[in-house]
């Protein structure tokens, strides 16, 4: 198999290890091959002004200068220059004159012919030259260095080198200390590759790049896919974590917690001010059920991860409901009485009383709040729903009463469901606020063209007045700081009423009084 092939097959940890080693390898191979280099260098310019003196030291001998006035220089030139070399280490000591003929040569045949290299240059300017050539014995780092008379004038030029396998020779002597070194050093970056390499295991709990990367893939999956919405918040209230139902729910989330476009009560229970399970909070035209549950990585507290759950269309039909339950609960009272009624009638007519039993229908007639209910109140449904409330409120020791201007025509609702939270939700409330003792509620509705007013009022305790501007304020549960009737019913009745352009108010008159305008034909505003 290919090399780059199989690491790239291989394990997380093995690619991690060979990247390490590799990288260990060039830093200690170009660490090597500079401090080699840097050393050939210094020990070539070490041994150019070695050769460099001792050609100077030769040129300088005034034998050397009385030499080249006799007939045969070489004679006296050549015993010289060997005797130097064998003194000072050098590999070669050539004489030569002014014409580059040499006077003296390791090579004695090669004595009383032409330089191998150029010495011109130093002939010429009379100016020493050191450098690396190649001659006659091989290549050599060298020093030349010009052979002046008495009077200054160059008469011929002094040679001296040694030879590049003797500067490699040095060099490799050099060299164990530098490999052991290399040696220790991969050593200690194999073992701590290999350290690197089992921390990142243990870290990634043994998991390749494309297993973590399809854990990740299906958690991506499930967390949007989910219909609760997940949000998730760091120690400092930064949001980490928030799926599309969360965004759908909440709207634009943001960067934290103190920049979400959402209510102190929703704020709260978000940031752990309100503790608790299922804690309801309303945002905009939802309910929402909130959970706040703290997480936890090895055993270190990291965040919170809250879900929300949307029980708009749950609570509305609760509410219905129980409404329905209550009307039916009301008509089986009435049917029951109305039996009784019917059972009185005819007994009455069976014994011949044929006054007392006119007379007792008659009575009954009058007295019927259902009759008298129907006719001030002809909108079926909240009919309906008066005649429910009533019923709980007798159950629970109240008497509702209809005020007498109250006037609903048929037909002038349209869609009852709003009428029917608000009246509901308002009377519900007073019907609390006795917490069964005995009192009285007046209800009075009135629709025409622009909308339908509703007036309720108990004989309770009423609002304290420091609560008269919270009281509508999210419902269903309260902050730590406040306590008193502010339940999930009256945030519904005014979350109805403004979204239809109108409002819910509140005022102390001998007990609490909840006046409501709900216009008619405004949509969602």
């Amino acid at each position: 198999m290919c090399p780059v092939r199989w690491v790239r097959n291989a394990s997380l940890g093995t690619q991690l290890f060979v990247l390490q080693m590799v990288i260990v390898l060039l830093a200690v191979g170009g660490t090597a091959g500079v401090w080699a280099g840097h050393t050939r260098n210094q020990l070539d310019s070490l041994h150019q002004q070695r050769a460099l003196a001792i050609a100077q030291s030769v040129a300088a001998l005034p034998q050397v200068r009385d030499a080249f006035e006799l007939q045969n220089p070489e004679t006296v030139l050549q015993p010289l220059a060997m005797s130097v070399q064998q003194q000072t280490g050098a590999d070669y000591v050539v004489i030569a004159n002014a014409e580059q003929t040499r006077y003296a040569h390791p090579n004695t045949s090669l004595i009383g012919k032409k330089l191998s290299t150029d010495g011109t240059t130093v002939l010429r300017t009379g100016q020493d030259w050191v450098g690396t050539e190649t001659g006659t014995i091989g290549t050599t780092v060298r020093g030349k260095t010009p052979i002046r008379d008495e009077y200054g004038n160059v008469i011929g030029l002094v040679s001296v080198g040694v030879l590049e396998t003797t500067v490699m020779g040095q060099l490799g002597g050099a060299l164990p200390p530098l490999v052991w070194t290399a040696l220790a050093v991969m050593l200690a970056g194999l073992a701590l590759a290999a350290l690197i390499t089992v921390r990142v295991r243990r870290q990634t709990f043994g998991l390749e790049p494309r297993e973590i990367a399809a854990l990740l893939e299906q958690r991506e999956g499930v967390l949007h896919g989910v219909k609760e919405g997940v949000l998730a918040l760091d120690l400092g209230g930064r949001v980490t974590l928030v799926n599309d139902a969360a965004r759908e729910l909440l709207g634009d989330v943001g960067e934290d917690l103190g920049q979400m476009p959402v209510s102190d009560r929703m704020r709260d229970v978000l940031g752990g001010a309100d503790p608790g399970e299922d804690r309801v909070v309303l945002h905009g035209d939802r309910v929402l059920v909130l959970n706040r549950t703290p997480v936890s990585v090895r055993g270190q507290h990291r965040g919170w991860v809250i879900t929300l759950r949307d029980r708009t269309e749950l609570v509305r039909l609760a509410r219905e409901l129980d409404d329905t339950s209550s009307a039916t609960e009301a008509l089986r009272a009435q049917a029951h009485e109305f039996a009784n009624r019917m059972h009185t009638v005819v007994g009455l007519l069976e014994l011949g009383e044929h006054e007392a039993a006119i007379s007792f229908i008659t009575r009954t007639t009058r007295g019927t709040y259902a009759t008298d209910l129907r006719e001030r109140v002809q909108d079926p449904t909240l009919a309906a729903l008066l005649l429910a409330k009533s019923a709980e409120a007798a159950e629970r020791g109240a008497t509702l009463v209809l005020s007498e201007d109250s006037h609903v025509p048929e037909g002038l609702l349209g869609d009852p469901q709003d009428a029917v939270l608000v009246v509901g939700n308002l009377v519900a409330n007073a019907i609390d606020a006795l917490d069964g003792a005995a009192g009285t509620i007046e209800v009075s509705v009135q629709a025409d063209s622009g909308g339908l007013r509703v007036r309720v009022g108990d004989s309770g305790p009423g609002i304290a007045p420091d609560l008269v501007d919270e009281v509508f304020r999210e419902g269903f549960t309260t902050k730590a700081a406040h306590s008193g009737p502010r339940g999930l019913g009256l945030a519904l009745t005014r979350q109805a009423c403004l979204r239809r352009g109108g409002w819910v108010r509140v005022a102390n008159s001998e007990g609490a009084v909840f006046t409501a305008l709900l216009p008619a034909g405004r949509g969602h505003g």
